[in-house]
């Protein structure tokens, strides 16, 4: 196993673990972490191991922190159908 996935692999199980404590701030903050040290982890498994495994790891890493996922596509479209909205 290359360094890379292992650790992607911890990063998942700190993902994890981190899920179950408690927190005042819904998580937020520990996702900005997860994110912040989580980003550069995905360019070293996709240079180490490829796109598809990057890719993999990508839907995994999504998986994991889904709110942050689901809240960015909301904003996003919003952010399109603003801009619709102002062409016409």
């Amino acid at each position: 196993m290359s360094w890379s996935i292992a650790l992607a692999a911890l990063w998942g199980i700190a993902a994890n673990v981190l899920a179950m404590i408690p927190s005042k701030d819904n998580h937020w903050t520990r996702a900005y972490a997860l994110i912040a040290v989580g980003i550069p982890i995905l360019g070293y498994v996709t240079y180490e191991n490829g796109p598809w495994v990057g890719l993999f790891v990508l839907a995994a890493g999504m998986s994991v922190l889904r709110w942050p996922v689901i809240y960015l596509t909301r904003w996003t479209k919003a952010k399109m159908q603003g801009m619709k909205a102002a062409d016409k």
